[in-house]
This record gives structure tokens, C-alpha cells and sequence, in this order.
């Protein structure tokens, strides 16, 4: 009995851990969210409508992409039906003629009738042109009114431009802004032998290194296809009887653009030499088709490295006519070089005294694309600056030798025969 009673006394539970999981429960059943029923069916509210809102938002954008791809589709198949009905006719009227026939056809309306079927694009790419390089004009509208006077006693030459009139708007969204530039040429001596370059007598002629004596520029005439200007310019010249023969007076017609490169709109060129100017003169003059004149000569040498993709542009010696220049007069000059219409960063060479001969002998390196080049351009641009005191850079010349999509420059090819060899040609430097 004894033995019993203890057994039960050890397997009975106490008081204190009977009730604990019935607490659990009893607290858990109590832990409730602290919001109120109200504020609990805001939220589901605004759930639900949130939800239907993506939905039909999604049922609307893909009911548009199926409706678009079915005009699309139609109007394809319709261009394409029209297309094949039509060679299907001609082909037919061509065998039921019963001889051979021989179609010709012009080029651009097979590719007018082969762009029908091809998808058609937003924008067009445009390769970037050079510092200073100008498009090929076809046609130039608009003349220029201006008067020259020469004063014999003192060797001063007196320019006034007067008007510009019958200029033509680019287009509807730009206004013209024009503006006229002017540069007194001087007919130096004979260059060297480059090809390439042509004088105005002819083929010939070994063309003249043209000297720059002065540059002028007039105010710019905002929004006006007609500007009047009265601007007058003078200069000194050489007191020489013959001292006009000599000179050229090189107009230009620009337009400025604010956001982008000027773009010149067609020149005038006036012999001094063929004129009488010993009293005023009034001229007008319709614009031509604006032209370059050699003002110097580059010795340039190229070399390319197929292996590590490099190119290899040797600066040697830059040639121009005798000026009277200061003597702190320096020559740089910036090469830059655009490959696949890709522009790689611009070097420049160290500032050099400006002489006749100016002798650099320096060489910059460029990397080029790994992929086939297709279009190379080395653009090469002559700057004068001071050694003795801070100026603006002023650009003499500039000149262009690489290889198009359609054409090679003859430079470029003795490169290409010329592997791993520097090849050093003359080229003329013109403005």
C-alpha cells in the first residue's frame, strides 16, 4: 500500500502544468489585427479595385497590339498582291507577244517599287562631315550687291558690302541668318607638283600658292532672305603699280547656326586686276558654287599595321607662301581621323615657328576598329597661333585623305600595297 501511494503521488500532475497550453490558445485566439472592421474592408475595397484597374489595362493593350498586327499584316499583303499582279500582267503581255522583248527599266523606280515592300524607317543616318567642309551645291540662288573703291595715293583698298538678295530658306522650321565673309587673296609663288590640284588656267598650270592679306566679316541679319548691311572694310596694300593684278577678292555668303556649323550659301570672286577701281564701283554679282583655293602644301605620310589595327599618321613638313607674319608667329596643327562613322579622339602636334618650310617630323598613332574599315577619313587642319601672348587659333588650311565607301584616295592605296612601310606624298592645303 505504501508502495502504492508513492507511485501515485509521482504520476500525478500538479495543478501548475495542467492549464498552459489551454493559456497558448486562449492568447493566440486574442491577437487581432489592431485595425477596425471598417478600415480592414477599406483596404480589401481598394485591393480590388486596383486589381481590376491592371486587368483592363492589360485586356485594352493587348486588344491594340493584335489590332495594329492585323493592319499591318493587310496592308503588307495588299502591297505585295498589287506588286506581283502587276509583274504577273506585265510578264504575261510579254509572252503573249509572241517576240522578245528587252525591259528596260529606270533604277529608281525599281527601287521606289522594291521600298514598298520593306518597312519603313523613322530616321536616316548621316555621317558627320568635316571642320569646314562644305556640301556640294548644284544650284546657288541669290546675288550680292557691294562697291570697291581704290585710292592710288594711299595704296587703301575700300570694300563695302551693300545687300544680299534672292536668298531661299533651307527649309520652313529655319530662318535664315546670313552673313558675309571676305578674303583678300594675294597670288603667291608656284607650289610644288600635287596632284590633285588644278589652277584656274587649266590642267596644265602648276596652280599658285594663294596668301590670305586680310579677312573680313560682316554683322549677322537675323530672320531676312534680302539682309542690307553698309558694312566697309579697308586695307593697305603694296604700293606697286601692278599691285591689283595680284589680288583677289574672295566674297563668301553664310548662314550661322548657333547649334551647329556654319553653312555657306555660295560666293563671288572678283579680279581686282580687271577692274577699273580708281573711283567707286558698284557691282552686282549672282553667287556661284563656292570653290577652294591652295594656300600651302602638307608633306604627310601614312602607314597602316593590320596586326594590332593601328594607324600611323606622320606630320613631316607644312609649306605656304611668304606673308609678312609677326615674328612670334607659330604653326599647329590637329589630326583627326573618322573611321566607319566612327570619330576617334583628335591629336595635335607640338607649336612650331612659322617659316616657308615649317619642319615638323612627328608622327601620331591612331587605333582603328577591329571589324573591315570601309570608310577612313584623315582630316588635317593648320592653325596659327603666338608664342609671346594668348590669341585665338586662326585656321590657315585643311585637307582630306582617306578612303570612301565608293572611292580611294591614291594615297591611300600606295598605304595599302605599302604594309608595315610609310608612305610620305604632298598634299595641297586649301581654305
Amino acid at each position: 500500500m505504501c508502495v502504492l501511494a508513492t507511485w501515485r503521488q509521482r504520476v500525478t500532475v500538479t495543478p501548475m502544468d495542467r492549464p498552459a497550453p489551454v493559456e497558448q490558445l486562449s492568447a493566440a485566439a486574442e491577437l487581432q489585427m489592431p485595425f477596425s472592421d471598417t478600415v480592414k474592408y477599406i483596404i480589401l475595397g481598394v485591393s480590388v479595385t486596383l486589381l481590376l484597374l491592371a486587368l483592363g489595362l492589360l485586356a485594352w493593350q493587348t486588344f491594340r497590339c493584335c489590332t495594329n498586327k492585323h493592319t499591318t499584316h493587310t496592308q503588307q499583303d495588299t502591297g505585295n498582291s498589287d506588286e506581283l499582279d502587276s509583274d504577273q500582267k506585265s510578264t504575261t503581255a510579254g509572252e503573249c507577244s509572241g517576240a522578245p522583248i528587252m525591259q528596260v527599266e529606270d533604277v529608281s523606280t525599281e527601287v521606289h517599287r522594291l521600298s514598298r515592300c520593306l518597312p519603313q524607317t523613322s530616321g536616316s543616318s548621316q555621317a558627320e562631315g568635316d571642320e569646314g567642309e562644305q556640301l556640294n551645291v548644284k544650284k546657288v540662288d541669290g546675288s550680292l550687291r557691294f562697291s570697291l573703291y581704290y585710292d592710288q595715293p594711299q595704296s587703301r583698298l575700300v570694300v563695302t558690302v551693300l545687300q544680299v538678295e534672292g536668298l531661299q530658306e533651307l527649309s520652313q522650321t529655319c530662318c535664315l541668318q546670313p552673313f558675309v565673309k571676305l578674303r583678300l587673296m594675294w597670288a603667291g609663288s608656284e607650289g610644288a607638283d600635287v596632284k590633285g590640284c588644278r589652277g584656274e588656267e587649266g590642267e596644265g598650270t602648276s596652280p599658285a600658292l594663294w596668301t590670305v592679306l586680310q579677312e573680313w566679316q560682316t554683322r549677322i541679319v537675323k530672320d531676312s532672305c534680302n539682309p542690307l548691311y553698309g558694312d566697309q572694310f579697308s586695307c593697305v596694300l603694296q604700293q606697286d603699280k601692278d599691285a591689283l593684278h595680284h589680288v583677289n577678292l574672295r566674297m563668301e555668303v553664310w548662314n550661322f547656326d548657333k547649334f551647329s556649323r556654319h553653312t555657306v550659301l555660295g560666293e563671288v570672286r572678283v579680279p581686282l586686276g580687271q577692274l577699273n577701281v580708281s573711283y567707286p564701283l558698284e557691282l552686282h554679282e549672282d553667287l556661284q558654287i563656292p570653290q577652294k583655293d591652295r594656300v600651302g602644301e602638307v608633306l604627310l605620310s601614312l602607314k597602316f599595321l593590320p596586326t594590332s589595327q593601328r594607324l600611323e599618321v606622320g606630320l613631316l613638313k607644312v609649306r605656304t607662301a611668304p606673308t609678312e607674319t609677326c615674328s612670334d608667329s607659330a604653326l599647329y596643327v590637329r589630326i583627326s581621323v573618322q573611321c566607319n562613322q566612327c570619330k576617334l579622339r583628335s591629336q595635335k602636334t607640338s607649336v612650331v615657328a612659322w617659316c616657308r618650310d615649317s619642319v615638323f617630323n612627328e608622327v601620331l598613332m591612331f587605333s582603328l576598329p577591329e571589324f573591315p574599315v570601309v570608310q577612313c577619313k584623315i582630316m588635317i587642319y593648320v592653325y596659327e597661333t603666338h608664342t609671346t601672348w594668348k590669341s585665338p587659333k586662326h585656321l590657315i588650311g585643311q585637307l582630306t585623305v582617306g578612303k570612301e565607301r565608293s572611292t580611294e584616295d591614291e594615297h591611300w592605296n600606295w598605304m595599302m600595297r605599302s604594309v608595315r612601310q610609310p608612305v610620305a606624298r604632298w598634299h595641297g592645303l586649301l581654305i
